[in-house]
Formats: structure tokens, sequence, C-alpha cells
């Protein structure tokens, strides 16, 4: 049975919490559809949406979510039962998840907004070779034969993401510093053939460093600790 589609598998990977919900909500929509003598059928469907979620819960060590996954030691009827209050507790939990992230969401769309409030700002051409990078970035990862498809479309979502989130003023630089791990990371994985990547986030990491100095009023020479070392 193939309740779940990539797109539901994408969202996951992008927001485990929301693609928890995106998991629930389809599952719901199929039991409402089974007719209500029909245990096998919700038997099945039950399975399938709690072992998802449990897979998900702790591949991404997701926290607050501490419902139980019923053992498969019961008959049909009794296993719908125990796996039905599951799936209710799974959701009611991950509802106010949802919430939270909303608001989190919220809290930083109208930091931008707010001039008043703290961000790291780029220049305009700082800003715009970032943008220029992130594009060769990407064209560089689709078309390599090196970097194997896992590991390709993570690194492209990922970019996707950054891209359609990075904006002049930034209350953060989290997500670029996080390109300079996936720079080691392609480097332990894929030697010195993935050279061209890597300088991209080098350079981008420098820009992002020469923004942060200006945002926190250091002095203009100060190097960054980890780009020196990670050159040496």
């Amino acid at each position: 049975m193939d309740l779940f589609n990539d797109s539901t598998f994408d969202l996951i990977e992008e927001s485990p919490v929301k693609g928890l919900k995106e998991v629930i909500d389809i599952a719901k929509a199929q039991l409402n559809e089974v007719n209500v003598s029909n245990h096998e059928l919700k038997h099945e469907i039950l399975w399938n949406t709690c072992v998802l979620i449990s897979n998900v819960i702790n591949t991404y060590s997701l926290e607050g979510l501490n419902a139980e996954l019923p053992k498969a030691d019961s008959n049909v009827s009794t296993a719908v039962r125990l796996l039905k209050n599951y799936l209710d507790q799974i959701e009611s939990d991950v509802s106010l998840k949802v919430t939270q992230l909303n608001i989190s969401d919220m809290n930083q769309k109208y930091s931008h907004k707010l001039k008043s409030s703290f961000a790291y700002e780029f220049s305009q051409g700082d800003y715009e070779r970032v943008q220029s990078l992130l594009n060769e970035l990407r064209e560089h990862i689709s078309s390599s034969t090196i970097i194997d498809e896992n590991h390709k479309h993570r690194l492209l979502k990922k970019l996707e993401r950054l891209q359609s989130e990075l904006h002049k003023r930034v209350p953060d630089l989290d997500r670029l510093w996080g390109l300079v791990g996936d720079a080691g990371v392609a480097l332990g994985k894929f030697g010195t053939d993935v050279k061209p990547l890597v300088e991209r986030i080098q350079e981008i990491a420098g820009i992002t460093w020469n923004t942060q100095k200006r945002a926190e009023e250091l002095p203009s020479e100060t190097p960054n600790p980890m780009l020196e070392s990670s050159g040496e």
C-alpha cells in the first residue's frame, strides 16, 4: 500500500513536524473513506501510517512526541483501536508543535519587516554575488556525475530553501554558515573532485563573515578562525 507520495517525503525532509502533520491528514482522510466494518483495510492504513510516524520521530530525534507505538501482538480489531489511540495522541502533540513552528515563522517574517530589529545586512554587491554563487552551486550539483543522487537531492533542496529565504537583511546567518559543514562533508565523501563546489562555498563563507563583522562592529581585518583553520 502506497499512501504517501514523494512530495510528502520531501516535506518530511524539509520540516519533519509539518511532514508529520501531512502524513496524519492523509491517513485520516483515507480512514474516513473506509467502510466502518472494513477492519482489515483500516488495519493496513493505520500500520502504514503509524510505522512511518514512528520512523520519522526516531530518525529526526523529535522531542515531545512520546506516544509509544503499539506492538504487533493483538488481533485486528484490538490493533485498530490501539493504533487509532496512538495516532490521535501524536496528532495532538504534532498540532501543538506546528503552532509553535508557525509562530516562529511569524516572528522571523516580522523581524525582516521591522527596521529597528537587529539584522545582518549585505551590501547590494555582496547580496547579488551570493545569489549568483548559489545559482552556480545548484548548476554544478545538478550536472555532477560524482555526487550520488540522494546527496544531490538533499543539497539541492537545501539550496532552494536558502535562496528563497535569503534577503539583504536577515536575522541570522545560520543557513549560510551551514554550507561550510556541507563543504566538509562533500570533501570527505567525494574528495577533490568537488573542488569547484567547495571553492564557491568558501567564497560565500568569506562574504558572510565580512557581513557579520560589520554588524558586530569588529575590526575589518579580523580573520574568521574557522575559515583560517579550514584553509590550512
